[in-house]
């Protein structure tokens, strides 16, 4: 059971900016109420801080009516001298983190979040940022690790029926390639490299993923925020993010061309951005992060908007979707 519009944890764990506790948990339970049946969360958020607000909120929720995923690769250790910003997150719980993709760590990994979540468990477990941008040159020592290590113990889970199912959670599509080429892997949480922006995912992976029925949850559908705001920055805001820091400048040329074609349609840029990615046949449902009550309705109302043909055609046409991609639509009754 996957759902359409999910909704990402990180920004429960204070990513750039704090979000009350109280404020945290009524966003979650509000989501529930609205429909929302996927929830993504990670011990990197916040160092643990996602995963305990998660956890209470849904925590009273019928269990069986909701999917929620969280990661393995890293694990918290507490430290009174923790800093309270750490990894882009602000306030974060008073932990300090640490690689470990072994069977061993990976068995802990998924205990610690039971025990932050407080529920019995999860149904997806993503082996978290085991890529390059996260490990340098020490990527291909990581990587083997989480695949003779992370890979067994989340295997044995799942057929024990302890898990659903597992995959990789990662911002670079190519090491989701690499991984198939060493073990069958249920879903992929993708964020970022397949968008209305960025498209690189679909040469090489999206087929695979379709070939070998791996699913893939398209995270990151603002590209870090760039298609939710718009190429120009209010004035007092901070610029324009993608992939986490300020947009270059042909990142912004893009966008503001996205933008243009947009309006001339009368369509939110939002609502492109997160409609866009679920044409394709393998995947399963898109996640977004959102900040507050008001932002989640927003990203529902842009989700379910109706959007003409004719915008998909014209982006195709000014050669801002690639020529392969499906656009939503195409095919339909």
């Amino acid at each position: 059971m996957l759902a359409s519009l999910g909704l990402g944890g990180a920004p429960l764990g204070n990513l750039y900016a704090p979000i009350a506790d109280q404020a945290a948990t009524a966003l979650v339970r509000h989501a529930f109420g609205r429909g929302v049946r996927y929830f993504d969360t990670a011990p990197h958020y916040g160092n643990g801080l996602s995963e305990h607000r998660m956890g209470m909120a849904l925590r009273d929720r019928p269990r069986g009516e909701f999917v929620l995923s969280t990661k393995v690769g890293r694990l918290l250790a507490p430290d009174p001298g923790a800093p309270a910003e750490q990894h882009g997150y602000v306030g974060v719980l008073p932990f300090v983190q640490r690689w470990d993709y072994s069977y061993d760590g990976t068995l802990r990994s998924l205990e610690d979040s039971l025990q932050r979540l407080g529920l019995a468990r999860v149904d997806l477990v993503y082996i978290h940022d085991v890529a390059r941008d996260a490990h340098g040159d020490a990527q291909p020592r990581r990587f083997r690790e989480a695949m003779e290590g992370a890979v067994p113990a989340l295997a044995r889970l799942k057929a024990e029926g302890t898990i659903a199912g597992f995959g990789l959670g990662v911002n670079d599509w190519r090491v989701c390639v690499d991984a198939l080429a060493h073990a069958d892997l249920d879903v992929l949480m993708l964020a970022g490299r397949y968008t209305l922006l960025d498209q690189s995912a679909l040469a090489e992976l999206l087929p695979l993923c379709a070939a070998r029925n791996t699913r893939v949850m398209v995270g990151g559908p603002f590209n870090s925020g760039i298609l939710a705001s718009g190429a120009r920055a209010v004035r007092g805001a901070v610029p324009p993010r993608f992939d986490y820091v300020p947009a270059p400048p042909d990142v912004l040329a893009r966008v503001a061309s996205l933008e243009a074609v947009c309006a001339a349609h009368d369509v939110p840029l939002k609502a492109a951005a997160l409609q866009f990615p679920r044409a394709h046949p393998a995947v399963a449902g898109v996640v977004a992060g959102a900040r507050s009550i008001e932002e989640l309705d927003e990203n529902l109302a842009m989700a379910a908007l109706p959007l003409p043909g004719a915008l998909w055609r014209d982006l195709r046409a000014q050669k801002l979707i690639d020529p392969s991609a499906p656009l939503p639509g195409e095919g339909a009754a």
